[in-house]
């Protein structure tokens, strides 16, 4: 598994809602993508992505299979990545989405003790999906969970969902 993120400033009046309206099932049955969640948080687009395999994310980055939309109308941002430790499924997994977290930090102790967190968080009945990764460059942890309700956690960082993609999300758990 392999996790990534962009984050795109909109201009000012951009309705973000439409685009994803009329163009997010087009990752519905992306080869290689776990989950793609369309999420937005004041004016920024910031999409999450879990990827089963880093084939599917290259043909996606740089293959025309998707990224090339974003390209062409906000020029290229930057894309976070994390190498996946582990994704579960919550008691929300047949619920559609409305919320996500995400937190990221230092790895300051074991990654036994950040996994045993994970496990704990996806026993929450308003979780669907919580999952987390890893930048070994510089040991940052990001856990990234989807909510079916207002979330139950304090983080770094709280979106809306728009829509939610999952072509290969059991291939992700």
């Amino acid at each position: 598994m392999y996790a990534m993120q962009y984050e795109i400033d909109l201009p000012d009046g951009y309705d973000i809602r439409h685009r994803v309206a009329t163009r997010g099932h087009r990752t519905d049955a992306f080869p290689g993508l776990g989950l793609k969640a369309y999420l937005v948080r004041a004016n920024q687009y910031a999409p999450f992505y879990l990827w089963a395999d880093t084939a599917g994310m290259s043909r996606f980055l740089w293959g025309g299979g998707g990224f090339d939309g974003i390209v062409q109308d906000f020029g290229r941002p930057p894309v976070q990545h994390w190498t996946g430790a582990r994704c579960l499924a919550g008691p929300a997994r047949a619920s559609a989405p409305e919320f996500a977290t995400k937190r990221v930090e230092q790895l300051s102790g074991s990654i036994d003790r950040e996994l045993a967190e994970l496990a704990r968080l996806s026993h929450n009945p308003a979780v669907h999906t919580t999952a987390l990764a890893i930048d070994p460059r510089r040991w940052e942890l990001v856990r990234f969970t989807l909510w079916t309700t207002t979330p139950a956690e304090d983080t770094d960082v709280q979106y809306r969902v728009l829509h939610l993609s999952r072509p290969n999300i059991d291939r992700l758990s």
